[in-house]
């Protein structure tokens, strides 16, 4: 367990060094999504979930962001079904469901993990639960269904709250 919270703490850091910069960043969320070539899939969705200007608000938020390789794992077919205007609802359901209200850095899930005897409960803005896990030597997010996204990088600071990178799109 000190073994993985070190080597966790340590990724942390080492990935953080952008973030060090990135802490006075003023662009939002939003804004750095954009930026972000492997988070097109992402920017797509939240403009046809009607999210755009929520997460643009003053936050504070914490995004698990998926990269376009997590959403490329959903059915292609599935997919575009949820980007039509008729499926906004459920699109905006599973894209809430990738955010928590206030900032949670990972030092924060570290000591949450710490506390949770490896696991911690976290509420998404949908109001469903997400569950942060040590596993496999890293940290990984179990959704409703028991499946796992691995957070990739951590602390990519905002003006308006904390993203961290994960490597599968999770669903309630």
């Amino acid at each position: 367990m000190k073994k993985l919270l070190f080597l966790f703490v340590s990724a942390a850091f080492l990935l953080g060094i952008n973030a060090v910069s990135a802490q006075k960043n003023s662009k939002n969320i939003v804004e750095i999504a954009v930026s972000v070539d492997d988070f097109s899939t992402l920017v797509t969705a939240l403009k046809a979930a009607d999210l755009v200007g929520a997460l643009q608000g003053d936050g504070p938020f914490t995004v698990f962001a998926p990269v376009n390789a997590g959403f490329a794992k959903i059915d292609s077919d599935a997919l575009n079904s949820l980007l039509q205007p008729q499926n906004k609802e459920e699109l905006s359901a599973i894209l809430t469901y990738h955010v928590v209200a206030g900032k949670v850095t990972a030092a924060d899930v570290v000591n949450a993990l710490k506390s949770g005897n490896g696991k911690a409960e976290l509420t998404t803005l949908n109001g469903a639960k997400l569950t942060a896990v040590e596993k496999d030597g890293g940290i990984f997010l179990m959704d409703q269904n028991g499946n796992y996204s691995k957070i990739a990088k951590t602390d990519v600071m905002a003006s308006n709250g904390v993203i961290h990178i994960i490597e599968d799109v999770v669903m309630p």
